[in-house]
């Protein structure tokens, strides 16, 4: 292990910058001839736009100019994509809407793009705003999930009748009927996984630039995924030529999903910067934030499992209806369908598993990725329900998990949805979880909780993720317009430090300090000669950025890959200055050294004959820099068990979270302190959606949330400081031996937090969020 390699906790050299207030920011960024704007949103949730009057805004002091869908039609921008396929039970294509950057013709959610206004100030931008008049004809409003696609609803997009954009069925369907004709029991519940908003610390941006010397358009933004906007805004907006457009994406303040997406604005204000030939910049509010960021979760689903005489599951059958919002965002369609059902296996062997998902409209938000997109809808579910059937069959909540866990030495284990699991020791996660949290002895402490009028709880949630995004040929099989491969460069400069340019990105993961400890290991160049680069396209190789826990799983053997081919040229190299065969020459350590004697050279030195080839292999190219790309095999598999233990009020109904354990899979650990802050951060938004977030429209699609003082976030005080071990096993297809981390807290929090909830309450289920008034009645009825 080197010093500071894999393994260490090394602190985070990036955190410097942003402790002595030296972070860099879309916002922070201003140019000179700056303009600002302002979009005009829809106040109705649905509704015609019979007219825009925009003469008074057009003439308010500083406005640069205004401009509608209609301009934008004309210059043929948009209409903003999807970018996967799910095939219907029809045999046909998923029904697409379209979905223009600003609004024609009608409006279909409550912020809604109208128009954008542009003017020398904001304050001139916001005025000018209050002015554009529009004349709408107002239309009922669909905003309930499980009754959308009910008949004789309000018809949203005349492209998906019935409200309905794929009914996607998976499995063998006649013989999951057959397993639940011939079960002992059969375990049923009714659920729903909340709508959140994701809410990341900094909200949305982006500063667009024209340079008509060289018709280049710069776009700075809030991104996880810059070379990804940059291909969708080219080949499926038509903003500008792929190489005529450079996205920027600086210190990145949190993402969690929301900022993988292209949205509306950051396409509007790309053409409008060149339109108008001066730099135009739009800054999200938050409210706007809450109305128009993609929102996450929102399903209705109902779920049973066939059980034998001995707890041991035959089938699983689970029926979905999953929020879309008024448009499919980016990845919208990928989320309630191959990111969920292929999922419904968790850690256990059941045999047989049919599901149907339909994904409907609504006139709210668009719905897509919050972190574990997906993963946490499936998790809580199946987490839900096997406490459900443990209770169904007289058994303890662990032995029913127990009896039917997956054997550690059944791996590679094929599930019956799809997914092939690489690697896991689910019995060892779970014994480790058992001890951390002291389940044995929570008899006493129930009883003792009793002396003081209070209810004690404890719950578990076993769960496995699909993450390391992806390979592409599977996803290209499933309908995903691009592939999911990652890309390094690592580059040595003349005199021996290091630049490694990477197509992942950072929000907030840590990746300037990971990263680097890598090449450390690898090449034994200290840490601190070790520079990571990111988020800016005309710096970094084209790369498929940060979501789905795949920074390090993907990236990072890109990188691994970028540095075995520089230790492999550095061979050649330090051979023909030894004088020694290429076959005599090993690396350890940063040191090129011929087996058996003490003749070497450092890597640094390898790295200045390379750059001052005066004495050099004829036959090799100058230079020391090397690029890799990794496609992965498949997906990487992280799983665990998380136990939470609540104490209820019962004549108030506040949960507080006495303890939480957590027991986790990740393979090998880079950097300890980084992985254990994801848990934290991950098991903290689990924590959000079971007790206090939730995301509410009314019936006219007004969103009742869209404030802090509306939508409640977890603070300090809603958590215990949590208990975290490892159960590592070894993936044998990353090369790295590594599995992503970020987030499996969020996917395993939510249930492990209602099942001690249920388990307090003694009641067979309470929907997420359980607020103190959900907890209240729900323990008064039980008592």
């Amino acid at each position: 292990m080197a010093e500071n390699g894999i393994g260490v906790s090394v602190r985070r050299k990036e955190d410097k910058r942003y402790l002595i207030g030296k972070g860099n920011y879309t916002d922070d960024i201003n140019v000179v001839g700056q303009t600002y704007a302002i979009f005009v949103r829809s106040p109705h949730a649905h509704a015609t736009i019979n007219g825009i009057e925009l003469a008074a805004a057009e003439t308010s002091a500083g406005v640069v100019a205004v401009f509608t869908g209609d301009d934008l039609a004309a210059d043929g921008i948009g209409p903003l994509i999807c970018g996967v396929t799910v095939t219907s039970d029809d045999g046909e294509p998923h029904r697409a809407p379209a979905h223009p950057a600003l609004a024609q013709g009608k409006v279909n959610y409550v912020g809604d793009h109208v128009a954008i206004v542009i003017a020398e100030t904001l304050a001139q931008a916001k005025d000018a705003a209050e002015k554009v008049e529009v004349d709408y004809g107002i239309l009922p409003a669909v905003t309930d999930t499980g009754s959308a696609a009910d008949e004789g609803q309000q018809q949203i997009h005349e492209a998906a009748p019935n409200n309905i954009c794929f009914n996607w069925p998976l499995g063998d369907k006649e013989a999951v009927e057959a397993a639940f004709a011939s079960a002992h029991k059969i375990s049923r519940l009714d659920l729903i996984n909340n709508r959140m908003v994701t809410n990341p610390i900094e909200p949305r941006a982006v500063l667009g630039e024209y340079n008509t010397g060289t018709e280049e358009i710069t776009l700075h933004l809030t991104s996880q995924n810059p070379h990804l906007h940059r291909l969708v805004l080219s080949a499926f907006n038509q903003l500008a030529p792929e190489h005529k457009l450079r996205i920027v994406a600086p210190d990145v303040g949190g993402g969690f999903g929301a900022k993988i997406f292209i949205y509306a604005e950051e396409l509007v204000v790309g053409w409008a910067c060149r339109k108008v030939n001066r730099p135009v910049k739009w800054t999200s509010d938050r409210t706007e934030a809450f109305l128009s960021d993609a929102h996450g979760r929102d399903h209705v689903t109902s779920a049973e499992m066939a059980l034998d005489k001995d707890g041991k599951f035959l089938a699983l059958r689970v029926m979905t209806t999953a929020n879309l919002g008024a448009y499919i965002s980016t990845f919208g369609t990928m989320v309630p369908s191959y990111l969920y059902a292929f999922l419904f296996a968790g850690q256990y062997t059941t045999p047989l598993i049919y599901s149907e998902v339909k994904a409907v409209f609504t006139n709210t938000a668009p719905v897509d990725a919050s972190r574990g997109a997906g993963r946490p809808e499936a998790t809580f579910m199946l987490e839900r329900l096997v406490d459900v059937a443990a209770a169904d069959m007289g058994l303890d909540p662990v032995e029913i998990r127990r009896r039917n866990f997956i054997p550690v030495d059944a791996f590679p284990y094929q599930t019956p949805v799809v997914q092939c699991y690489d690697s896991g020791d689910y019995h060892a996660a779970l014994d480790k979880a058992l001890a951390l949290a002291d389940y044995d002895g929570f008899g006493a402490r129930a009883e003792e909780a009793k002396t003081r009028g209070m209810l004690r709880g404890i719950g578990l949630s076993s769960y496995v993720e699909a993450c390391g995004i992806a390979p592409s040929a599977a996803v290209g099989q499933l309908g995903a317009g691009i592939g999911l491969w990652e890309s390094a460069q690592v580059r040595f400069n003349p005199t021996g430090n290091v630049q490694v340019f990477t197509g992942s990105h950072s929000s907030g993961q840590g990746h300037e300090t990971t990263f680097a400890q890598l090449v450390t290991e690898l090449l034994g160049v200290p840490i601190e000669d070790i520079e990571v680069i990111h988020g800016d396209t005309a710096k970094t190789q084209f790369g498929m950025g940060t979501y789905g826990s795949r920074s390090m799983a993907v990236g990072g053997v890109a990188i691994a890959k970028a540095c075995e081919k520089l230790i492999a040229k550095g061979k050649k190299i330090a051979a023909h200055a030894l004088e020694a065969a290429e076959g005599d020459i090993e690396f350890a350590d940063g040191n090129f050294t011929i087996a058996g004697t003490d003749k070497a050279m450092s890597i640094a030195e390898v790295a200045f004959n390379a750059y001052v080839p005066h004495s050099y292999p004829e036959d090799l190219e100058p230079g020391f820099d090397e690029n890799a790309f990794f496609d992965p095999l498949n997906f990487s598999f992280p799983g665990g068990t998380h136990i939470c233990e609540v104490e209820i009020d019962p004549e108030t109904g506040v949960v507080e979270i006495i303890k939480y354990s957590a027991v986790d899979d990740f393979g090998k650990l880079i950097n300890p302190m980084i992985v254990e802050g994801q848990v934290h951060g991950g098991i903290t938004h689990g924590v959000g959606q079971a007790l206090l977030e939730a995301c509410h429209y009314d019936s006219e699609g007004q969103l009742i949330t869209a404030s802090f003082m509306d939508y409640a976030m977890p603070r300090a005080d809603n958590v215990p400081s949590f208990d975290i071990d490892y159960a590592p096993t070894d993936p044998p297809d990353n090369p790295l031996g590594v599995k992503g981390c970020g987030e499996a807290g969020a996917i395993g929090a939510p249930p492990a937090v209602i099942n001690a909830i249920t388990n307090a309450l003694g009641v067979k289920h309470i929907d997420m969020p359980a607020t103190p008034e959900k907890v209240w009645r729900a323990a008064q009825g039980a008592a």
